[in-house]
């Protein structure tokens, strides 16, 4: 498997320039502090999430040196790469990104580190339109059946693979980055689109055809491991979809954190009664009239627990739920913004992975609900 490098702190992105820069890297590149691993001509591919890191390890397998930013538990909205994430920044030929907003350090983080590579925008494998349409809906509960579930399934990888043939070679090249960046700074839509197994087809194919344009001696390689990987992706959606059907309409309501699962509760027919951040990212800061107004909410739905993601305090989120008389769930968290760490898991599956960690939150939530999972099919165990 690839050697998967993690960095995270947490401040304001800064960009280094002129000597500064050159210091900070020529230091990185002395302790070795970034090294990436694997074995002399791979292709060398940054991912930027947790989950970008794990679609772009299950598609690239041993034809990448991988090298993540974000390590687990930590988030994209505030991010500040180091000098070693640059220097590795700098030195790869791919950059996976997830697009739609999300990483706002990206684009100074290109130009401090000299990138001059691919990038590949995961979100462009998935409709916009729709993904404005999701968002705009506040996350309410939906009546999917499940043929209509298989139907968005496929519609996401479709638009994905004909959005990857329709575009020109070298479309995602360096050059033209700062100008898609631009076209894909959606402020009206929710960033948190891998939630959704379903949207993570999309971005797995978007994936996959970026890295057969920059490594085109692998190509089939890489569309064989995408097509195994979709067909996991469509047992765990099957499974969560089950596992939700059996909870009763009116019960399908959850709090969290901060707005980051719009996509997961639209899918399953889940109600969204707020989150404690008012906000997409979950470093916002709620007022009092936030708070009095989620509690409202929270009893007026009958809301049974509020869940905690795991890259937030549980501080507030136990304030609130004390006052409004339900359970918080913070001893699990949901793994929204970030995989679980290496070692983490429920016995049968990992947080480390997506589907890992799809599977924990959906235990978690139904757990919390009165509702006991059933067992999970061969292909999404281990």
């Amino acid at each position: 498997m690839p050697h998967t490098s993690h960095t995270l702190r947490f401040a304001k992105p800064a960009v280094l320039g002129g000597a500064a820069l050159a210091a900070a890297l020529l230091l990185a590149s002395c302790s070795g502090s970034a090294e990436a691993g694997g074995g002399s001509g791979e292709l060398k591919v940054v991912a930027t999430t947790t989950q970008l890191t794990d679609f772009a390890g299950q598609v690239g397998g041993d034809d990448i040196e991988l090298t993540g930013l974000l390590a687990p538990g930590g988030s994209a909205h505030h991010f500040d790469p180091t000098p070693a994430d640059l220097l590795v920044l700098g030195e790869a030929d791919v950059l996976i990104v997830n697009g739609a907003g999300l990483e706002t350090f990206i684009d100074s983080a290109i130009e401090a580190s000299g990138f001059d590579g691919e990038v590949v925008t995961a979100a462009d494998g998935l409709d916009p339109e729709l993904l404005r349409e999701i968002t705009a809906e506040g996350g309410e509960a939906h009546d999917h059946d499940h043929d209509h579930a298989e139907e968005d399934h496929a519609h996401a990888a479709d638009e994905a693979d004909a959005h990857a043939h329709d575009e020109a070679e070298g479309d995602h090249a360096h050059d033209d980055h700062a100008e898609e960046e631009h076209d894909h700074d959606h402020g009206d839509v929710n960033p948190h689109i891998w939630t959704s197994p379903r949207n993570a087809s999309g971005m797995v194919r978007e994936i996959a055809a970026g890295l057969g344009e920059a490594d085109p001696a692998h190509a089939d390689d890489y569309a064989a491991r995408a097509e195994a990987y979709f067909q996991q992706l469509g047992d765990l959606d099957t499974w969560v979809t089950a596992q939700f059907e059996r909870v009763p309409a009116e019960d399908r309501v959850l709090v969290s954190g901060h707005d980051s699962l719009r996509y997961y509760l639209h899918d399953y027919g889940i109600e969204f009664a707020g989150s404690i951040l008012p906000s997409f990212e979950d470093n916002a800061e709620p007022s009092a009239a936030d708070i009095d107004a989620l509690v409202a909410s929270i009893k007026e739905h009958g809301v049974k627990a509020v869940f905690v993601e795991s890259s937030m305090s549980p501080k507030l989120a136990q304030t609130i739920a004390s006052e409004a008389g339900v359970e918080v769930v913070d001893a699990e968290s949901l793994y929204a913004d970030s995989l679980g760490a290496p070692g983490d898991g429920d016995g049968d599956v990992s947080t480390d992975t997506y589907i890992g960690a799809t599977v924990h939150n959906t235990r978690v939530i139904l757990e919390a609900w009165g509702v006991a999972p059933e067992p999970l099919p061969a292909s999404l165990q281990g």
